[in-house]
């Protein structure tokens, strides 16, 4: 109570901002660099991006105090956004460009003979994430400060991220992303909200003398989750959001007995089995010790957060909290917040089972992210008893209660009280995770029309038939401000001299290109600014992977997470058969192509790894060929990640987006492209429906099957005969079986040869290979057209404004957060 008298008085007490001049930054950058660092100018940079960040904070402070005292107050409701992954990538420069500070900053770095460029370059990118999934929730929480909204995000402090890729011989190796060795400078440590999670003991039910039975969940290890806050600034309207990152720490830091005994792993032993939980993004999950501690990896991020909610609340009537707070599941790994509210209601606020069940299932809203039954949670029953046998005993009565209402509504339907329980049966018994935010929430939404449909009738379609209230669907976005405002310094001073400031945070006002296409100079000046970026790219390419790329050539390029259903192989497939189509002489009006693959293959993914060992070998075949020359260049570029996609972005003229129809939720990669003018080869597939939608067929080079075509070839599907009615590729399987690319290592890709030979091939990269040659080769005739192309570029950017996270954010908000944006 203290502490919340305390904050209500702090709402009489606004701070004031710090003056923003360059000569104010100037002076407090050098106090920061002498006095707090210990520095001099001429000291490694990295130590003048850290004074930076200190006074760019310093000027975020203000807003972020005043932002947090307003939601604080009682009778606001607010979201709260759990979330596994946050790829925030850098955070300098977005700071500065949000909070109105890029020219003050630059003009106080002239002052020092530095250039801010070399400065933010020095920050490492946050290993906080991993692909889309972590890159979106970065996105979103830049929407909801930039709309002023009331939203935190919870996640969790890896110590290292997924790991550092490197190429040795064309294979990726892995090696510590310890991305907080420096410090993270963003951070505030919070350990006055420090929160006990509980793990393993076992559950007591004890009756007091008045007959009521209480449960207690004894015997625990416990570990302790510290609060790190990151400021999230919003674009230039001075609200600051947070995003609560949890670290984990041991209840004690050593046993003080076993070490004076000699005892020294043992003394520390909890400690580091404590710290694991945090220490590293995505641990391999092929073994059970790996499986475990992901885990307790969900499990302490939900538990932490809806602890930290609950204190919030303080003494509030508790059946009022489902009225001021919302929890937005980002994908399947949260949804253990539904029994860990259950959990936290019931036996520490003692509300009625009933009761809280009604609260709970009033304030979650789960979001889904992949149509892959694979990638949904699936928990085996003994693993979750021995570490969370309270949640368990949860879980089983929400389980047996909803299979009440199954069976209400259905009565004498075996299969489908089967199907819908969220116990699988089998050898082992597993949880249904997804199937439990489904029942635990009131909102369950997809990322793309096409993936919110296929859900509906597919994975979820038993759910859909008993609520399809709660359905709907939220197409994904990405955040003007860093991909498109930031990213690409050129092309945004266009935009503001042609449609005048504001567009950063109104995307819908790049409609206003569609004028100026037919304009000649306009289009000038566009090329010119893709010329720079391309240069700059081709600069990064050279730079980490030696392979020199032509500015004046096509920009082919495919950046993501590999997987087989993402369809790299297909990428390879094709510059094969250009490097066929040179070695036959069949070079009439050919276009010099460079190609860029990058992505990392998560580290027990057998077959994702032989695909970049596959992409690196051919690369070296094509770029060592003195026949192929300067028309076609190929290479993977080593650790992708937001870095490198701010430079990748700006500058691709063909952005490859062509997973197997029904296998993307959305794609994000896929708008960050067309947003900086690229022109899309791609499926009919998650969100690349509403790009083609958006720019017309003219402005896309759409191919291959649809997902309805490829259910049904499924059950037919003959790729060796497919193969042997097709010359083109025939002579690419020739040269993949032959050793062509792989003479020094026999056999290497006869795994990959043989799933694309196989009927059972769920990707079906083979059946999809005539469409995207004929689509490979429409894109080339656009490409000889300059102006055409240029016509293209632009309408593609143009057209974007729907795939601001704006929009998305706006909807989460209207159809399921119902927030007030701060006055």
């Amino acid at each position: 109570m203290n502490e919340l008298m305390g904050e209500r008085l702090c709402y009489l007490e606004p701070i004031e901002p710090l003056p923003d001049d360059a000569e104010s930054i100037a002076r407090d950058f050098r106090r920061y660099l002498a006095y707090h660092l210990g520095r001099f100018l001429g000291c490694d940079k990295v130590y003048l991006y850290q004074a930076l960040a200190y006074v760019t904070r310093d000027h975020l402070m203000a807003d972020w105090r005043n932002t947090w005292l307003h939601y604080r107050k009682p009778d606001v409701r607010r979201a709260h956004y759990l979330s596994m992954e946050y790829l925030i990538g850098r955070s300098l420069g977005n700071n500065l460009l949000n909070s109105g500070l890029t020219g003050p900053a630059h003009e106080a770095m002239e002052h020092f003979a530095v250039a801010l460029e070399d400065v933010e370059s020095k920050e490492p990118d946050a290993g906080l994430g991993n692909g889309g999934l972590g890159r979106l929730a970065a996105c979103f929480l830049d929407s909801c400060a930039t709309l002023r909204l009331p939203v935190i995000g919870y996640g969790l402090r890896y110590e290292y991220g997924m790991f550092h890729q490197h190429i040795e011989n064309g294979h990726q190796v892995e090696d510590p992303d310890h991305w907080l060795r420096d410090g993270h400078p963003w951070e505030i440590e919070r350990p006055e909200f420090s929160q006990t999670i509980h793990f393993g003991g076992h559950v007591e039910h004890r009756t007091d003398e008045d007959g009521v039975v209480h449960t207690c969940w004894v015997d625990t290890d416990d570990v302790i989750a510290v609060p790190y806050d990151v400021p999230i600034a919003g674009y230039r309207n001075h609200v600051v959001n947070t995003l609560r990152l949890w670290s984990a720490e041991a209840t004690s830091e050593f046993n003080l007995k076993e070490f004076n005994a000699g005892d020294y792993a043992e003394a520390v032993a909890l400690k580091n089995q404590a710290e694991n939980i945090t220490m590293v993004l995505y641990p391999n999950d092929a073994t059970v010790n790996g499986q475990e501690l992901r885990l307790r990896q969900q499990y302490f991020l939900c538990s932490a957060s809806l602890q930290d909610v609950l204190r919030q609340w303080d003494d509030r009537p508790i059946e009022d909290f489902h009225e001021c707070n919302v929890f937005q599941l980002n994908d399947t790994h949260p949804s253990i917040a539904v029994a860990e509210l259950m959990r936290l209601l019931v036996d520490v606020k003692k509300v009625p089972w009933d009761q809280a069940w009604d609260i709970t299932r009033s304030c979650m809203a789960y979001t889904n992210h992949t149509l892959l039954p694979e990638a949904l949670e699936r928990w085996p029953v003994p693993m979750f008893k021995n570490l969370l046998p309270r949640l368990l005993e949860i879980i089983y009565r929400i389980n047996t209660e909803f299979l009440a209402e199954v069976r209400a509504r259905w009565p004498g339907d075996v299969d489908r009280v089967r199907r819908m329980s969220l116990i699988e049966e089998g050898p082992v018994q597993q949880i249904r995770m997804a199937w439990l935010a489904i029942v635990g929430s009131f909102s369950v939404n997809g990322v793309a029309e096409l993936h919110s449909n296929l859900l509906k009738e597919g994975l979820f379609h038993d759910f859909y038939e008993m609520w399809p209230e709660r359905f709907n669907n939220k197409t994904n976005g990405v955040t003007p401000r860093r991909w498109l405002a930031f990213a690409n310094p050129g092309l945004a001073e266009l935009l503001t001299e042609t449609l005048g400031d504001g567009w950063q945070a109104d995307l819908t006002r790049l409609e206003g290109l569609h004028a100026h296409v037919e304009d000649p100079d306009f289009r000038q000046r566009w090329r010119q600014i893709r010329q720079t970026n391309k240069q700059r790219l081709a600069d990064m390419v050279a730079h980490y992977t030696q392979v020199k790329f032509d500015p004046s050539a096509l920009f082919d390029v495919q950046v993501k997470r590999i997987h087989e259903y993402k369809r790299q192989l297909l990428n390879i497939l094709h510059v094969i058969h250009l490097y066929n189509r040179i070695h036959a002489g069949d070079t009439d009006g050919w276009v010099n192509r460079c190609v860029l693959i990058g992505g990392k293959a998560a580290p027990g993914y057998h077959r994702a790894k032989e695909i970049i060992k596959l992409a690196n070998n051919v690369a070296a075949v094509v770029n060592g060929d003195p026949i192929v020359g300067g028309r076609l260049k190929m290479a993977f570029l080593p650790n992708y990640n937001v870095s490198k996609m701010e430079v990748i972005c700006t500058a691709a003229d063909l952005s490859e987006q062509i997973s197997t129809a029904g296998k993307e939720a959305s794609g994000t990669g896929n708008m960050k492209f067309m947003m900086n003018g690229a022109v899309t080869i791609g499926t009919y597939d998650g969100a690349n429906i509403e790009i083609l939608e958006a720019v017309g067929e003219e402005n896309f080079f759409l191919f291959g099957l649809h997902a309805h075509e490829v259910a049904e070839l499924r059950r037919h599907y003959r790729p060796e005969q497919i193969i042997e009615e097709d010359p083109d590729l025939q002579a690419v399987f020739r040269l993949l079986e032959s050793g062509h690319f792989n003479a020094v290592e026999p056999g290497i890709f006869d795994g990959i040869i043989a799933s694309l030979k196989s009927p059972h091939d769920p990707w079906m990269t083979v059946a999809d290979f005539r469409s995207y040659i004929d689509a490979q080769r429409q894109a080339e005739v656009a490409w000889c057209d300059d102006d055409r192309w240029t016509r293209m570029s632009i309408r593609n950017t143009a057209c974007s404004g729907i795939f601001s996270t704006d929009r998305t954010i706006t909807e989460y908000n209207n159809d399921i957060w119902r927030l007030d944006p701060i006055p």
